[in-house]
């Protein structure tokens, strides 16, 4: 199973990536700003989803079509 960013790289756990789009968090009221990196991804059995931390969110799950591999 190969999951891959917006750019077609591929990605692997532990890599770092950086939102490509503002995106609006359900059930927060919190936006993700273009540019934010997350590190240390994890890759779900969801093929096009990832695993990532924030300070104010743990365990946020991002559709790799807005993330690119930093």
């Amino acid at each position: 199973m190969e999951t891959k960013d917006a750019n077609g790289n591929l990605l692997q756990d532990g890599d770092t990536v950086v939102l490509t789009k503002d995106l609006k968090v359900k059930g927060t009221s919190t936006t993700l700003k273009r540019g934010t990196s997350f590190k240390n991804i994890y890759l779900t059995n969801t093929i096009g989803e990832i695993e990532c931390r924030n300070k104010k969110i743990k365990g946020l799950v991002l559709k790799t079509e807005f993330v690119k591999k930093a």
